[in-house]
């Protein structure tokens, strides 16, 4: 964040990927989307972005890379964003996203520091992007599963972001991506001096996710467990499958949302006006041993 005087701090994010999915402006739409979490995350407006690609000289046609370009222009639109130009170089693997600038008012900044002990913990999209993601690459998943999972990807969390600069009492906030819900909830905690404890029952994943989990496992949800598991008091009665979902790496996943306990009854009712899901997770509680608890 860089703070300019007199005036709105700046904030800037920086995100690329390879295909998630097959659909070449489903794939633009999903890189502008997750390019622009970062922003909203930390309760900002996202005003400007440049394009960053990646594309092999044979085997991909013109028409897919200005369907690629296309989709992220659209989504960039539709969070009123303009593009301003980019930088394009020759890659065997097919690469793209944006490096986004935004707007933030620096009394206002939401960090994945803040959380204090009795806040409840909310989550705005679901969990198994990453294990679907993986599934699309053999063909082992069933349509309407993608189609829960594009539809999350494709949605911008400008709304989810907009509802909660509403709430006074959001002490801290974090986009779900990379890193899996255990990840990103580490480092709330660690940031907070506090541990987050999670209710593994209430998080919610995307219907049938559960089912393929075992086969789909990616690089990214092992990497995950072998960096974070040590912080984790993970209950024996969590499903080996639910306890792998919450080291799946997302792609444009939801808000981690620390908020006073008196205020989320009514954030939860704000965002579901706003045509946002959401659901409690959790609860913030003093430092113990662990940084994560679930049970």
């Amino acid at each position: 964040m860089y703070l300019w005087e007199g005036g709105p701090a700046l904030v800037q994010t920086v995100d690329f990927f390879t295909p998630i999915v097959d659909d070449p402006y489903i794939y633009g739409q999903i890189a502008a989307a997750n390019s622009l979490s970062d922003v909203y995350a930390m309760g900002g407006r996202p005003l400007t972005a440049l394009a960053i690609a990646g594309f092999p000289d044979t085997g991909l046609a013109h028409e897919e890379i200005a369907q690629i370009f296309q989709g992220g222009f659209d989504k960039l639109r539709e969070a009123g964003t303009a593009l301003l130009g980019g930088h394009t170089v020759k890659d065997k693997e097919i690469k793209f996203g944006y490096a986004v600038t935004g707007a933030v008012d620096p009394e206002r900044v939401r960090t994945n520091g803040g959380a204090k002990p009795g806040d409840a913990l909310l989550l705005t999209k679901p969990l198994g992007t990453g294990v679907i993601g993986t599934a699309i690459k053999f063909n082992r998943v069933a349509a309407a599963l993608v189609e829960q999972a594009v539809t999350a990807m494709r949605t911008l969390n400008k709304a989810a972001a907009e509802a909660l600069a509403s709430v006074d009492h959001v002490h801290s906030c974090t986009d779900i991506t990379g890193f899996g819900l255990i990840g990103h909830a580490t480092e709330m905690a660690q940031a907070s001096g506090v541990t987050l404890a999670l209710r593994a029952s209430d998080v919610p994943v995307f219907d049938g996710v559960l089912d393929i989990v075992r086969k789909n496992h990616s690089g990214g949800m092992e990497s995950n467990e072998a960096y974070f598991r040590d912080g984790v008091d993970m209950a024996k009665g969590v499903p080996a499958e639910l306890r792998d979902l919450l080291y799946d790496p997302q792609t444009s996943g939801g808000l981690l949302v620390a908020v006073d306990q008196l205020e989320a009854d009514r954030t939860l009712q704000l965002l579901t006006d706003a045509g946002v899901s959401a659901w409690r997770i959790g609860v913030v509680v003093p430092r113990g041993d662990r940084a994560i608890v679930v049970r």
